[in-house]
């Protein structure tokens, strides 16, 4: 189901994190970050495969102390997409994690202490090649600002940002994202439409501190969607208090929303009424939760009505659409007949076998497994 889109992207530079493309017309990149204990290398790992697996294109780690900054050095050896290192205060752990290997390095310059410290951590991240997010959040504003101020404004958050800039540009070093979070909706929109006509760089989105899985997604489809819309953006994460993994699903689900990317399947599903010819939620539940693993895109409908059920059932890739009996679409055309009980079966084996064979085209030297979970 292909709608037009008239965002237009804000030109920004491109840097790369590892080797993940950010700004330019690169697609806006997807991220969330561990909540293990960093020293706790088996379950960091676990975690960033997890969110590898769901599609993540980078992920950030909390880098507190020196043995964080080791075991971060271990972390690197053993995942393949790249690490943000988050830091704040100590040098000396931005120092090192950038001989380990670190993809970017998450600092705010200004707390990092005297310049000659920040122009030594700028020197080793241009000798390595490693970009810098500046990362200014409403609630940790500089003391003065807050006095200034008062609260938290986006003014306030802008004007963080560009002290945090201004010592960059100084150094010569344009390689950066930013990043300008508050848990209130219209500050965030707000400081970032600001920041926008003033750099250059990639900027970074989310609504901090959003919430839990319900309540945070929601915030953050509404944030982020309302800067998306209007082309500011460049990679986002959502953040929830819930499990990381969360977090990079609903990224994702902001970007279908958008038509701006897409990846994985879009399940396209009516509320359920008493029209309804078998139960449209439990149907719906269970393939989401089995179709999870996939990650190339298709767009599949689940109506459970004639009313709207073929018209929708047409422009998905498959459709199925309730009645007496159920009929499954393919490719906007009607295939066969599916009984209540084979719904889900029917419809995960269809996606199944349709990602096979055109993994196979793609790969044809790989043969791939075709599963229906139960």
């Amino acid at each position: 189901m292909a709608s037009p889109t008239n965002i237009i992207r804000r030109k920004s530079r491109q840097i790369m994190v590892g080797n993940v493309p950010v700004g330019g017309d690169a697609p806006i990149a997807v991220q969330s970050m561990t909540n293990t204990e960093t020293c706790d290398v088996n379950a960091t790992v676990a975690q960033i495969i997890a969110l590898q697996n769901v599609g993540a294109d980078i992920v950030r780690v909390s880098v507190p102390s020196m043995d964080a900054a080791e075991a971060f050095g271990e972390i690197k050896k053993r995942v393949n997409i790249p690490l943000v290192a988050d830091i704040h205060f100590d040098y000396k752990i931005a120092l090192r994690v950038a001989e380990l290997g670190v993809d970017c390095l998450r600092i705010n310059p200004g707390n990092i202490g005297r310049e000659d410290r920040v122009r030594s951590v700028i020197d080793s991240a241009r000798d390595h090649g490693i970009p810098i997010r500046i990362g200014v959040n409403a609630g940790s504003l500089e003391k003065d600002l807050q006095k200034k101020y008062g609260e938290p404004t986006p003014a306030a958050l802008v004007e963080s940002a560009l002290r945090h800039i201004d010592i960059l540009d100084r150094l010569n070093y344009p390689e950066f994202k930013v990043s300008l979070k508050a848990s209130d909706v219209f500050m965030t929109v707000q400081a970032y439409r600001i920041l926008a006509s003033q750099i250059e760089q990639p900027l970074h989105l989310g609504i901090t501190e959003a919430g839990g899985l319900r309540s945070g997604s929601v915030k953050s489809a509404i944030g982020l969607g309302m800067l998306l819309a209007e082309g500011i953006g460049d990679t986002i994460r959502v953040s929830l208090a819930a499990d990381p993994v969360e977090e990079i699903r609903v990224g994702f689900d902001i970007l279908k929303s958008l038509r701006i990317r897409n990846k994985g399947i879009n399940l396209i599903a009516c509320p359920s009424c008493s029209r309804q010819q078998f139960d449209v939620i439990s149907t719906v539940n269970e393939l989401e939760r089995r179709l999870e693993d996939i990650l190339e895109p298709m767009d599949v409908a689940v109506i459970g009505c004639v009313v709207n059920g073929p018209g929708e059932a047409k422009e998905a890739t498959f459709g199925l659409a309730g009645g007496e009996p159920n009929l499954l679409y393919v490719d906007g055309k009607p295939s066969h007949k599916v009984d209540n009980k084979s719904i889900v079966d029917e419809l995960e084996r269809e996606i199944r076998q349709r990602i096979a064979r055109q993994q196979q085209v793609s790969h044809p030297e790989k043969i791939i497994p075709i599963k229906v979970l139960s």
